[in-house]
């Protein structure tokens, strides 16, 4: 039998690093923490061994296309591919942050949205029968979603976007963003609701096409909410700890084998919500 693993993106602190720490204990396999940094990944391994935690740790700078293909060419390489995919990595600019809505826009699309499904693009092919992939998304994205336009609300929760389809929207937000015309285009003025928009959409559209082109190796892909979290993104006034928001994304990477679903849901304490 070959060894199993998963690779969890984004995860050298916060909520990453609490998905590594819980699988470290119940995932039978290899654990991978990935950061963009070495040294702050490395550290993140150390302190998880102090407490008696093994993970590996590999360089995965989601920004950086290369840092990607390497990435997965290393997982191809080493293990035949990848069972348990967990996209956590993304940014939010802080409340009061002075950084123009333009290039928050921008920045924050690139991230969370554009660089998520690059990682997808090229991990998808990896993912083993009974793989399990989870994107963690926010609750902010259903919020944001229900702000939009009734025409671009529709097209959200269609059965029939496309990849393409979404990609284009995506990029029409940062475009308004950058013309000060969000409101004319049916857009709220959340940079971050609307790349969390997009994954939640994404993850829809991917589970889709896994269902049509792999229905037979029952690979789970979901979107999930870790809720409102204290970490150096959210701050400390938020209810819950790192632990607590890990909860529903190692449910969704831990589901059993043979389980059918959920698959394309969207996911929050560990119950499936309405989109």
């Amino acid at each position: 039998m070959s060894t199993k693993v998963a690779i969890v993106t984004g995860s050298n602190k916060g909520i990453g690093l609490a998905i590594v720490r819980a699988l470290c204990k119940e995932f039978r396999g290899d654990v991978y923490l990935t950061a963009r940094d070495i040294g702050r990944g490395q550290e993140a391994v150390t302190s998880l061994a102090s407490d008696g935690l093994t993970a590996m740790f590999h360089q995965l700078d989601i920004n950086d296309i290369n840092s990607i293909i390497a990435a997965a060419a290393y997982f191809k390489d080493k293990y035949g591919g990848v069972d348990v995919l967990v996209n956590n990595a993304g940014i939010a600019f802080k409340e009061g942050d002075p950084t123009p809505f333009a290039v928050q826009a921008e920045v924050t699309l690139k991230t969370n949205f554009f660089a998520t499904m690059d990682m997808l693009t090229h991990f998808m092919p990896l993912i083993k029968a009974g793989g399990r992939v989870v994107n963690v998304s926010s609750f902010v994205s259903s919020l944001t979603l229900n702000k939009c336009s009734a025409t671009l609300q529709q097209r959200f929760r269609s059965e029939d976007i496309t990849e393409e389809e979404l990609v284009g929207l995506m990029q029409q937000f940062v475009d308004l963003a950058k013309k000060g015309e969000l409101q004319k285009g049916g857009w709220p003025d959340t940079a971050y609701g609307t790349s969390k928009t997009g994954l939640t959409t994404l993850s829809m559209i991917l589970a889709r096409r896994l269902s049509k082109e792999r229905p037979n190796d029952g690979i789970l892909l979901n979107a999930c909410c870790p809720g409102w979290v204290r970490t150096d993104m959210a701050g400390d006034k938020a209810p819950k700890s790192p632990e607590e928001a890990a909860i529903t994304p190692v449910y969704l990477a831990l589901l059993p084998p043979g389980a059918t679903d959920p698959h394309g849901k969207f996911v929050s304490d560990k119950e499936v919500q309405p989109w």
